[in-house]
């Protein structure tokens, strides 16, 4: 049994083979995924798990060089916002429109679907290198 880090089978697989520039999505429970793409669905009930929770335990294995959110997210959920830029740190984040965020998650490696119900919770996550 794992000890230590994501004990989530799916998303430690998922971390683990990503490469420079692959991209990882943490969504709300209303983002649309597209077929196409992998979903890893921890959604269980309203707001468990958490959008900042699961984001805060990605974080502590993958190497992020920037992020991607919706721009209504800033109106919509300045916390979330707030809360994310606080969590990412240094790493720059990118706003476009819904639209064309929803469209970037086609070419995501994964869908991380959170029980979280706070509109535009959503994060796409670009792959960077530890060296």
């Amino acid at each position: 049994m794992k000890k230590i880090g994501v004990l989530n089978r799916d998303i430690s697989e998922v971390v683990a083979s990503l490469g420079h520039k692959d991209t990882l999505v943490i969504a709300d429970a209303g983002l649309p995924i597209p077929a196409e793409t992998r979903r890893i669905d921890l959604a269980l009930t309203e707001g468990i798990p958490s959008f900042l929770d699961t984001l805060r335990v990605v974080l502590t294995e993958m190497q992020v060089e920037r992020a991607i959110v919706a721009e209504e997210m800033l109106e919509a959920s300045p916390n979330v916002y707030q809360a994310l830029n606080e969590l990412l740190g240094d790493v720059s984040i990118e706003t476009v429109t819904h639209l064309i965020f929803k469209e970037k998650t086609r070419s995501a490696r994964a869908v991380i679907r959170t029980g979280e119900f706070t509109p535009y919770a959503n994060v796409i996550l670009v792959s960077g290198v530890i060296f």
